[in-house]
């Protein structure tokens, strides 16, 4: 039975209903204190009759406003899931183990340019960029050392990558086979958003439609073999860090997600049991209760429409899981200190939004991959809200504030202005087309655009204030010491490559990437064809090349 709000009785049914779920949920032995010593309870509701509980209810409760679980973080505080990559995998892995070593829960994995953009390190156009954004990964054998002595079966891993990802998902199985992990345990998250790379980031490998076909075999694949793998994870952070606004954040980010499950229908697949394997990657930016807002106006929507449009009938179908990065975009190269303070109050925000992981940003992001210290420092800022501030100790602690509410109410409406817009646009009523028409005609990136540049007028005029940037500009802080990637990471790793190209069946690559070729030709699920050409050491960009050669490339229309 579900709330209807209308008065103090259906208030308190709500309640007994909560109460009976969080009394039956697992607890962590911590004592739910203020520091004063005051206990505080699980939530807090109104104490009678408010019109407006209907849309905020209870945590665990549909419409999920506040949260997907009765006990909220008493039950388990967010992941601690660090993003990180830089040089060469032997470099990246050091780097993880002193990320789990500090008491990170996950890992999240960064790649370089070549790698997001499905070349090898010996390719020509990856001339200067390999291990300079991220890790260089060209074949099973990097991804091998990339996880060396990290237990695959034991460790939750997400992949920030879209346009290769389902080659770079293959080697990451292959590596778990390797150790000797059973498959069908693997938990973790690969991107594979390539909605948001044409709206924003501009990585991908071909036209959509060739990636929609490789994101519904994955889907299909990890629905029968992997169930708790997440093989997609529909990116805002990337839409928000190209100029977006909050509202457009969020509704062109649930408007992929929509898409994607109108994909998983597309392909007679069951919503209860595929819906539950899409997640969401999400910015924490600098508006501290606009972006609170923005994640609970997010699990609202996901929920009604998952329910009413898409027909999901269980919980899991419904809720939105989400990952958080704090705001790279706000960092400043001025006074670099300052972008410590900026995390903190970003990744507080996404906490009180109810997040179920999140990555905090190292002070030196805005000039270089973190430094070893920035990036403890980043860590530490997670663990200091988590294990100090206490705001564990109540499940959404704003809700039912009258600001958070009104906020929650107004960027929900207007994501449902923008959805409309978008499935007027696709002339058939579903959002997929309506999101391949505005992609066609250049109308998301003409909307970031417009956002963005409303932002630098701002900024100029001195409308919007940033210290140390337009206001509070003196300082006594000295330029920081940052992160140089050699050009030997280069050097080495073509070096590694060649010698395996060398030390491989080149025959048994050959087959398989006929396989592949035949494969990409046909209407067969693509995922095993790609596993045996993992496990034969065919490299990232040979496999891509097959299918860029099957498949043609994309090149984004001019707009003027």
């Amino acid at each position: 039975m579900e709330p209807d709000a209308t008065g103090a009785e259906s208030v308190e049914a709500g309640r007994a209903r909560w109460q009976a779920r969080y009394d039956a949920a697992f607890k962590r032995d911590h004592e739910f204190r203020t520091l004063s010593g005051l206990e505080v309870d699980p939530v807090y509701g109104p104490p009678g009759e408010d019109p407006r509980f209907e849309r905020i209810g209870w945590p665990g409760e549909f419409p999920f406003t506040r949260g997907l679980y009765a006990t909220g973080y008493r039950g388990r505080p967010w992941t601690i899931r660090q993003f990180a990559g830089f040089g060469n995998a032997t470099q990246t892995n050091e780097r993880y183990k002193m990320i789990l070593g500090a008491g990170g829960g996950g890992l999240s994995v960064a790649f370089d340019m070549p790698t997001l953009m499905g070349r090898d390190s010996d390719d020509p156009r990856s001339l200067g960029e390999v291990g300079h954004c991220g890790v260089a990964i060209d074949s099973a054998l990097d991804m091998d050392l990339l996880f060396d002595g990290i237990p695959l079966g034991d460790v939750t891993t997400s992949m920030t990558i879209s346009g290769p990802a389902v080659p770079i998902f293959c080697m990451y199985v292959v590596a778990a086979e390797r150790q000797g992990v059973p498959v069908g345990k693997l938990n973790g998250t690969l991107q594979t958003d390539i909605f948001k790379e044409y709206i924003a980031q501009k990585e991908w490998l071909f036209a959509p439609e060739p990636h929609l076909r490789l994101i519904g075999d994955l889907m299909e694949f990890c629905a029968a073999e992997i169930p708790a793998y997440k093989p997609l994870s529909v990116s805002g952070y990337h839409i928000r860090e190209a100029g977006a606004t909050a509202a457009q954040e969020l509704a062109f980010t649930l408007a992929d997600g929509f898409g994607y499950v109108e994909l998983g229908l597309s392909r007679g697949l069951d919503v209860d049991v595929f819906a539950p394997g899409l997640s969401f990657f999400f910015d924490a930016h600098i508006d501290f209760f606009e972006e609170i807002a923005k994640f609970r106006a997010a699990r609202r929507i996901w929920a009604r429409w998952m329910r009413d449009v898409y027909g999901a009938r269980t919980d899991k179908a419904q809720w939105l899981r989400f990952h958080t990065q704090t705001a790279g975009v706000s960092l400043t190269a001025q006074q670099p200190d300052n972008n410590v303070v900026r995390t903190a109050i970003e990744a507080l925000a996404a906490v009180l939004g109810g997040t179920n992981s999140l990555h905090t940003n190292a002070l030196d992001e805005v000039l270089a991959l973190p430094s070893e210290k920035a990036a403890e420092i980043a860590l530490r800022t997670q663990q200091v809200i988590m294990e100090e501030t206490e705001v564990v100790n109540v499940v959404d602690p704003l809700g039912g504030s009258w600001y958070v509410e009104a906020l929650t109410d107004r960027l929900e409406a207007e994501a449902e202005k923008t959805f409309a817009r978008i499935r007027e646009m696709g002339g058939d009523g579903t959002m997929t087309a309506g999101i391949l028409r505005g992609i066609e005609d250049g109308w998301f990136m003409s909307e970031i655009a417009e956002s963005a540049f409303d932002y630098q007028r701002k900024l100029e005029k001195g409308d919007k204030r940033i210290v140390g940037v337009n206001c509070h500009t003196s300082t006594v802080e000295q330029p920081l010491e940052i992160l140089r990637i050699s050009h030997e990471v280069e050097v080495e790793q073509r070096r590694a490559l060649a010698e395996r190209r060398v030390a491989r069946d080149q025959e048994v690559v050959d087959a398989a990437l006929t396989a592949l070729r035949a494969a990409s030709r046909g209407d067969d699920n693509m995922i095993p064809p790609m596993l045996e050409a993992v496990r034969a050491e065919a490299t990232l960009g040979e496999i891509c090349d097959v299918l860029r050669e099957e498949w043609g490339t994309y090149s984004e229309p001019a707009a003027f």
